[in-house]
């Protein structure tokens, strides 16, 4: 009797996706018709000798797995062994009970299931603490080799519908579709998307802000009596170094002056104080915002310590907690060690100081005029140069001590160790990041002397001073050339290197993938063996699973890291940089979307991870939103000129005495003092008093408020009086508004709590209905 073929419908071929493809038919398969039922992958080298140490090892422990009832199916491919794990029925009942019985219930009544995200946890969670008789892990067996990759699988549907509501560059300016992340990678992942939509989305204020002070600052190009000083100034200043530099005159900084006025105007004093306030808005209505999605997902009590204890007696109903301890002698250790460490991150910074001042002093020898004319530029840029690459050798080597010191800690859980090691590496980052911010900020020019007394480095080079146009204007070429290299390279590699990995590893996957196709295609009367169907199709989706790039606890941590550096740049110094919101905004709409796109079809699935919170971040935010405080008002107050320019405006110049409409004119002359060949303490030679248009001239002037014997004049006091009382002053009035912002907006939203006490008075009376007989 004759065998029909049967013919697929049209149906069935438009739900396997037959699509043309450089004049060619391919076949995709479908998202459901690839198998899903695994909740985890272990990938091991396939052993053609089953007497090495390693196999025994692999033997051992899936042998430990299938003790729990674990199903195990083993599927051969070339040169690799997988592993797919099923974990059986009973282990999640035993979790919903718990979870249900437990102090921190967030179970929902109506909720008959587990959904795969969960089930993903709890598995993850046993096969790390399942043992082999050696006492070995399979932390230790990754590390080993016995185990080559772990992996828990994407869903093709799921992920396909992520993939065209969320992670395409098309939907830049769409919102994110925030629940759906988290039923696909867990709370923990949907709440950094969360935070940094809604730290995304308030960054609109401050970058419209930040434009109207630069436009504000642009409107005073052609009007302000500070600018025309400087350009139409014949004032002849002092040599910028000892050797290859002579005097010059003020007008060649005319340019940088006007580059300066950008970010150092009255202003830039309003957008500081603007900046503070936010910092404690967007914290605020963060919380409140954070409120409404865990009530949501019925998480609001949930605890990980609690979480951990259910998944212990999951695992093992024989296991006994481990206990909370504390060690002074562990804890002394890790403080001098992090001490030892901070220190050695200043020690570079002073390296980087000593690099620009030799870099400077190479440049002003040189026989080209441009570069001895731009000497201290040359250096600036040389050293936020150096300065970045400094930045990338020294974040692994953080993450290398950090791990380290947790480890010396010995924390109780998973938590702990994490929030842990959060704080170190985010303080080793810090200080990495902006301990030459904060000597630009606030020590360049400060600590260099004056003319005959200059300090120099080893008895040969003179410290740097300030650019001629002011002290933050250095501070602006160092935060923009980090600030940009930074979010432009880690952008660029952290995108390209998944993508050209994934490109690089696809014949395998398409080879399979033709397998795959031709066995559904197949008649079922026609199949040989049905097993090959099966096989075939799982090692497709595993080995395609496989191919992506790996992912472990580190990589959410990395890119919150990220963020929280950028979100320091842009309100620690935004008063040197009211552009850096702006910058932020146009990074993070292009990092969401980055990010999504990595996780969805670049990386393999994250582990999802329940959690209510963004943990330890919070508090580091609120830590940075007090230091942007204390900075600004000191950048204002000390850095700039704002207080000097007050002062003279008011008791110093043409005003004071009503006699000019213009109270700024003479500023710059005022800010000036005058060094005379005639001192013999001056050790300026006959060369370097020469003009660019040949001319001898017997003094020059540098910017210090100094009499003819280089003492600090009655103004320097005034003014240093000045700039104190301003910083205590500003700090006051922000820490004060913060305060009220602070008491002014709930934590969380009233129907969040009305929810909550309902759904909890719910609760209550439920429990009480099975109590009764």
């Amino acid at each position: 009797m004759p065998v029909h073929r049967r013919q697929p419908s049209i149906e069935f071929l438009e739900f396997i996706g037959v699509v043309k493809e450089n004049g060619s038919e391919q076949i995709s398969l479908p998202p459901v018709l690839t198998p899903l039922s695994y909740d985890y992958v272990l990938v091991a080298k396939n052993a053609e000798n089953h007497v090495t140490e390693a196999f025994k090892k692999q033997r051992d422990y899936i042998d430990e797995l299938k003790k729990k009832n674990f199903k195990v199916t083993k599927i051969i491919d070339d040169d690799l062994a997988f592993y797919g794990i099923q974990a059986p029925k009973e282990i999640f009942e035993r979790y919903r009970y718990l979870l249900k019985v437990s102090d921190a219930c967030n179970w929902s009544s109506d909720q008959n299931f587990v959904p795969l995200s969960t089930r993903i946890r709890i598995v993850h969670f046993i096969l790390n603490h399942t043992t082999i008789r050696s006492g070995l892990g399979l932390r230790d067996l990754m590390k080993a080799k016995v185990f080559e990759a772990r992996f828990c699988l994407h869903e093709k549907r799921k992920q396909k519908e992520l993939k065209e509501s969320w992670a395409r560059w098309t939907a830049c300016l769409q919102g994110q579709p925030i629940t759906a992340v988290r039923n696909y990678f867990g709370e923990k992942v949907a709440l950094y998307f969360l935070w940094l939509g809604w730290y995304t989305y308030l960054l609109i204020p401050p970058a419209a802000v930040g434009i109207i002070v630069f436009l504000f600052s642009l409107s005073q190009f052609n009007s302000s009596p500070l600018i025309k000083e400087v350009c139409e100034s014949d004032t002849v200043m002092c040599p910028l170094c000892d050797q290859g530099c002579k005097v010059w005159q003020l007008s060649e900084t005319c340019t940088f002056a006007k580059l300066s006025l950008l970010f150092d105007n009255n202003g830039t004093v309003v957008f500081a104080l603007f900046m503070a306030i936010w910092t404690t808005l967007f914290l605020e209505f963060w919380k409140r915002n954070r409120a409404s999605y865990v009530c949501e997902w019925k998480v609001s009590d949930w605890s990980e310590e609690e979480e951990e204890l259910i998944l212990e007696i999951v695992n093992n109903v024989d296991c006994k907690p481990k206990k909370f301890e504390h060690s002074y002698v562990h804890s002394t250790l890790v403080i001098i060690c992090v001490t030892v460490m901070i220190l050695l991150i200043i020690g570079l910074t002073h390296a980087l100081v000593v690099f620009r001042v030799i870099v400077a002093g190479f440049l002003a020898s040189e026989p080209s005029g441009f570069l001895r004319q731009h000497a201290n530029i040359g250096a600036m840029v040389a050293g936020a140069v150096l300065h970045y690459i400094t930045i990338t050798v020294m974040t692994r080597v953080n993450k290398i001590v950090a791990v380290k010191l947790c480890d010396i800690e010995k924390t109780r859980s998973f938590a702990a160790t994490e929030k842990s090691f959060t704080v170190k590496m985010f303080t080793f980052q810090f200080f990495t990041y902006f301990s030459s911010l904060f000597y630009v900020a606030f020590f360049l020019g400060r600590i260099n002397g004056h003319p005959g007394e200059y300090v120099r480095l080893a008895g040969k080079w003179r410290l740097e001073e300030c650019h001629p146009s002011g002290c933050l204007t250095d501070l602006f070429i160092q935060m923009t050339f980090i600030m940009v290299l930074k979010q432009i390279i880690n952008n660029v590699f952290e995108f390209s290197g998944p993508w050209f990995r994934r490109f690089m590893k696809q014949k395998r996957s398409k080879k399979l993938q033709r397998k795959c196709a031709h066995c559904y295609l197949k008649d079922e009367t026609e199949s040989n063996d049905g097993a090959e169907l099966c096989e075939n199709c799982k090692l497709k989706d595993w080995h395609k699973n496989y191919e992506l790039t790996d992912v472990n606890s580190f990589s959410l941590f990395n890119e919150f890291l990220e963020m929280v550096i950028q979100f320091s740049f842009t309100t620690i110094f935004v008063a040197a940089f009211p552009l850096a919101p702006l910058l932020a905004l146009f990074n993070n709409i292009i990092e969401i979307r980055l990010d999504a796109i990595k996780m969805v079809t670049l990386e393999r699935r994250m582990v999802p991870k329940k959690t209510n919170d963004i943990g330890v971040w919070i508090d580091i935010l609120e830590a940075i939103g007090v230091l942007a405080v204390i900075a600004n008002g000191l950048i204002i107050g000390v850095s700039s000129d704002f207080i000097p320019r007050l002062l003279y405006q008011y008791h110093y110049g043409p005003c004071a005495n009503g006699t000019s409409s213009d109270c700024l004119t003479g500023y710059i002359n005022n800010t000036l003092s005058i060094a005379s060949l005639s001192d013999d303490t001056v050790k300026f030679s006959p060369e370097q008093m020469i003009t660019s248009a040949g001319v001898t001239v017997t003094s020059c002037s540098y910017k210090d408020y100094r009499d003819s014997d280089y003492k600090f004049t009655q103004q320097f006091w005034l003014i240093l009086a000045a700039r104190f009382a301003f910083v205590i002053l500003f700090e006051h009035v922000v820490v004060i508004c913060k305060f009220v912002a602070a008491w002014f907006i709930p934590s969380a939203p009233m129907q969040v709590k009305n929810d909550k006490l309902f759904d909890k008075l719910h609760r209550l009376k439920e429990e009480l209905k099975s109590f009764e007989p």
